[in-house]
């Protein structure tokens, strides 16, 4: 549309310089008229009135808050206002100045006898044409959905490309890209992206889809796949992919919410929708079979997840959507969002219905509305149809998608060229070809280093890379000041053997921490990225909080380093490990392991039990040695790989763990024998425009006698002044002890539903979040220190007062109300605890802090 308002511009623009140099007459004036169309009576503001200047193609539209304006290249006298179901009329211009024009429209009841369905002026949902209209589509919504079919099959093509936009030429023509200048590419400055680009990445997808209704099934047989990729030293190419397709997922207006940059927007003809939406009747379009209804709407309020655009209804009697095009407001509660538009287009098929033939979403973020920014747009078109078709049930078996290609043979562009539906634009077609010349670059890949570095903390050397960096320096009360220093190797050494270690070493405890692994890969792929199937040995000799599950993610970096409250009772652990790790395709993964521990009291932590004689006697270390298994299940789980850990993507499919560790006594000294077992479920919930909820509930129970303390359950507690998802924010470490428990932590983000109904305060798109955190336990009786001399007594403070406690009174319980999205990545909450509040040192409110960077 914008191409095609410049290019009626640019042949009026030509028509009048040749009329003033032909026929003298003078110079044309710049005129730029705005202002504000309501409607006359009610004082609403009318969306998507059209403006023309009589006698020429040249006009514009009001926006969606009946704002508009225009500028005029040319002496022209009068601008015209028509909108469906009003009284066209004309205002004088004054041509060579600029000038507010207000328009106040009055009903035109004659017309609107016109339209299919009879209506009152005033907005609102009783007697409303529009919302009657919209009430019609929602009923036919089941007859026109894809599941209205038992089965349905169908090829579809994919292609998502990303781009730095909104270039400036000085950001361009900078020295430091000289040598890039082939990979510029200019179109108009009016489209999305603005006039310089810079193509980055482009994935190609070529499936077919089956569709069975009962048992429902959707599988996509996924035929052939290409993308531009960059070197996996410095991007997991994987998990780009996973995370681009998870940014801009298919759209189905059918559905009652739609996912946009991983928030769920409420669909224009949800259930739901015409409590939300204001909708408005545009056109009525004779020229086309059956005849259509243009039908705009636009959200009641601009800042909550909502669309505003167009629908172009059927009047055959289905009430299906041939056409859609689908904005947000620029007000809109989603962070970085500076421009999104979606086409969605139908054809009639055979059997009657309306079915997807192309869907078009193109997203930009950025961090301001000046700034450079960054580009997006999926394509999927959708042929041959075949409907009602049964196959056999090994076609639907099996994971939703599905490899039918060699990913050892890569397609080039000779397949492509016939295989894909429609053709690449002109700023995509050189990108796989420009990203592969860009990583000859010797200065790309300098920037990718110090990008790495920064990043992920590791400083690659080819064969080996140090790090992490943020490691690097640290303090805790135990070792005072404490230097590290560490590194591993890459695929670049061997793809099948891979080494990791560390060392540093503590100014106050003056002791050397160390550790060292090694893995072997079975499946000749790297051992941080998915699927995973390697065995592992280690040794490490290192300090650790009690109660902190040990796991080989580095925990002793910087900003760790700061904690509230007594934070002097640590172990220092000698852990010999061994342990197998296997995922499969389908997201059911195992581990094997088996594990000799030895933990040394430190700090003034101490080890103590009662000797024959009644009196206290210190013990110097305690011995484990356990037999580990884990069961996880994580359906439909997409991630990014970074060089530490693994960055979820978040979806609504629940993930499964289960957790079984055996302790061996008499082997290699183990001292204790039970079975610890754990289950653990988490979902997120989507609530449409309510927001989400994040919901995890845990249980364990330890079979055994006369356990040792620090084998039994230490509660996660957090003395930090972060907020940690996965903690009790209020709980000192140490404080809770149990064999058996329960817990559930909801945590609740409203996304701005609340604030953003207050003036004002909308404005800084500020979001609410809330937390409950329960947990209820206990220790038996065999397993109590205070019935059992032989066991180690629960730690005490300097007075000789106890600091561990058991859960057999009452729950504990905490929980917060919080501000997120400040300033776009903080969240601050103020958390309570309601139980245990006698228990010494511990705080009845906390104010707690974390990043969050969301969109």
């Amino acid at each position: 549309m914008k191409t095609i308002i410049k290019s009626v511009w640019l042949k009026t623009l030509l028509a009048v310089c040749v009329a003033q140099l032909f026929a003298g007459t003078a110079i044309a004036q710049n005129t730029t008229i705005k202002g504000t169309i309501t409607d006359a009576k009610t004082g609403e503001t009318l969306p998507y009135v059209s403006i023309l200047i009589p006698g020429t193609t040249m006009g514009t539209a009001s926006d969606a808050d009946g704002r508009y304006a225009m500028t005029l290249k040319g002496n022209y006298a009068t601008v015209k206002f028509t909108y469906v179901g009003y009284v066209s009329l004309e205002k004088t211009i004054t041509p060579g100045t600029d000038q507010t024009i207000n328009v106040k429209m009055s009903v035109d009841a004659a017309m609107l006898k016109e339209v299919t369905i009879k209506g009152k002026s005033r907005y609102r949902n009783r007697d409303n044409p529009a919302v009657q209209l919209i009430r019609e589509v929602i009923a036919h919504k089941d007859q026109n959905k894809m599941a209205a079919n038992e089965y349905v099959e169908y090829e579809q093509y994919e292609k998502i490309s990303f781009a730095l936009s909104n270039l400036s030429d000085n950001f361009k023509e900078r020295r430091i890209f000289k040598n890039y200048q082939f990979l510029f590419k200019d179109q108009d400055s009016t489209a999305i992206g603005g006039k310089n680009m810079l193509p980055a990445y482009i994935q190609e997808k070529l499936s077919q889809i089956y569709f069975r209704k009962s048992p429902y099934t959707k599988k996509q047989l996924v035929l052939a796949n290409r993308r531009a990729e960059f070197d996996a030293k410095f991007i997991d190419n994987d998990g780009l992919s996973a995370y681009f397709n998870r940014l801009y997922e298919d759209i189905n207006i059918y559905d009652n919410d739609v996912s946009i940059a991983t928030n769920l927007l409420l669909s224009p003809i949800a259930n739901a929708a015409p409590t939300f939406y204001k909708y408005f009747i545009r056109d009525t379009i004779k020229t086309n079979t059956p005849w259509l209804i243009e039908l705009g709407f636009v959200p009641r309020n601009k800042t909550d997840m909502l669309f505003e655009g167009k629908l172009f209804i059927t009047l055959d009697g289905n009430y299906g959507v041939q056409n859609a095009y689908l904005t947000v407001n620029k007000d809109i509660n989603l962070n970085f969002m500076r421009d999104l538009e979606a086409r969605l287009e139908f054809e009639k098929g055979d059997d009657g219905r309306y079915h997807p033939a192309k869907t078009t979403l193109g997203m930009e973020f950025a961090l301001g509305e000046k700034n450079a920014g960054f580009y997006g747009q999926r394509v999927v078109t959708f042929k041959n149809y075949t409907i009602n078709q049964n196959r056999p049930d090994s076609v639907y078996r099996g994971p939703g998608e599905e490899i039918a290609y060699n990913k050892e043979v890569k397609t080039g562009e000779s397949f492509w060229s016939t295989a894909r539906h429609i053709p690449l634009e002109r700023m995509e077609l050189d990108i796989y070809k420009n990203v592969d010349t860009l990583q000859t670059i010797p200065s790309f890949k300098r920037t990718m280093d110090i990008t790495t570095l920064f990043l992920a903390g590791y400083k690659s050397f080819g064969k080996v890379e140090v790090g992490p960096v943020n490691t690097f320096y640290s303090f805790n009360p135990v070792e005072g000041f404490r230097l590290r220093f560490g590194g591993r190797t890459t695929t670049e050494l061997s793809k099948r053997v891979y080494f990791e270690t560390y060392a540093a070493y503590g100014f106050k405890d003056q002791k050397w921490k160390y550790f060292l692994s090694g893995t072997y890969s079975f499946n000749n792929k790297s051992v941080y990225h998915f699927p995973l199937n390697y065995i592992r040995a280690s040794y490490q000799r290192d300090t650790k909080i009690p109660g902190q599950d040990l796991q080989f993610v580095q925990e002793d970096n910087f900003l760790l380093s700061f904690k509230r409250g007594d934070n002097n009772r640590w172990l220092y652990n000698d852990v010999y490990k061994m342990e197998y790790v296997r995922e499969l395709e389908n997201h059911l993964s195992y581990r094997i392991g088996f594990t000799r521990w030895r933990q040394t009291p430190a700090g003034i932590l101490r080890y103590e039990k009662l000797n024959g004689e009644g009196e206290l006697q210190n013990v110097g270390y305690l011995n484990n040695t356990e037999a580990n298994f884990e069961l996880r299940y994580a359906p439909n789980e997409k991630f990014y790989q970074g060089k530490l850990y693994r960055t979820p993507i978040i979806n609504k499919y629940p993930i499964f763990t289960l957790r079984y560790n055996a302790g061996l006594k008499g082997v290699f000294e183990g001292q204790n024998s039970y079975h610890n077992l754990l289950a653990n479920i988490s979902k997120r919930v989507y609530l449409s425009q309510f927001g989400y909820a994040d919901l995890t509930t845990e249980g364990g129970y330890i079979f055994g006698n006369k356990i040792q303390f620090p084998l039994l359950t230490i509660h996660r507690a957090n003395q930090t002044y972060a907020y940690q998802l996965n903690s009790y924010n209020l709980m000192n470490f140490l404080e809770f002890v149990s064999d058996h428990y329960a817990s559930l932590d909801v945590q609740y983000y409203m996304n701005g539903f609340l604030f953003n109904k207050i003036p004002l305060l909308k404005k800084l798109k500020l979001r609410e979040v809330f937390s409950f955190k329960g947990l209820i336990g206990g220790l038996r009786d065999e397993n109590n220190p205070a019935l059992n001399p032989s066991l180690y007594r629960f730690p005490v403070d300097e007075q000789g007062k106890p600091i561990s406690y058991t859960l057999s009174r009452e729950p504990y319980i905490e929980g917060s109300v919080g501000i997120a999205n400040i300033f776009k990545l903080l969240r601050v909450d103020l958390v309570k605890r309601f139980t245990y509040l006698d228990n010494p040192n511990v705080s009845e409110w906390g104010i707690r802090a974390r990043f969050r960077l969301d969109f």
